[in-house]
């Protein structure tokens, strides 16, 4: 085991510097971008219900699903945990926004109706609804008949 070096630093910032930088970073911190516009996300599957809010970039702004808010097993899929993965949701973004969005749906779950009354139902203006569920187009082969 060798020895520890202890360094001594002399000096330092004065404390109009270190004021300096406290308020700038301050002023960084509660002047956060606000959104116009976005895009929500709802992905509802039979299992899980995931909603993400993104800016007019694409980049995430705020997801949330049902399993991140306790619900387990059948119940993450019942439009009461959808409703409530929405108030989530916009309780993370109700400071910076977006508050007009654009939705895009995708999945077969029962939690999509009601994620997007819930939407509605918050003050978010509703721009477009676009359904992008995938649909196979003959898809994969089927497997062979069962013989028993």
């Amino acid at each position: 085991m060798g020895k520890k070096k202890v360094v001594q630093k002399s000096g330092g910032m004065s404390e109009a510097v270190i004021s300096e930088k406290i308020a700038t970073s301050a002023a960084r911190k509660s002047s956060s971008k606000k959104i116009d516009k976005g895009t929500v996300y709802i992905n509802a599957s039979y299992n899980n219900t995931m909603i993400t809010i993104a800016d007019s970039a694409g980049n995430a702004v705020a997801w949330s699903s049902a399993g991140s808010l306790g619900f387990s097993g059948p119940k993450k899929a019942t439009p009461f945990a959808a409703s409530k993965v929405v108030v989530a949701v916009l309780e993370k973004i109700k400071k910076t926004g977006p508050f007009t969005v654009d939705v895009v749906v995708r999945g077969v779950g029962s939690g999509r109706d009601s994620a997007l009354r819930a939407l509605a139902a918050q003050g978010i203006t509703i721009h477009s609804i676009t359904d992008a569920t995938p649909i196979p187009h003959n898809g994969p082969r089927p497997p062979k008949t069962r013989r028993v």
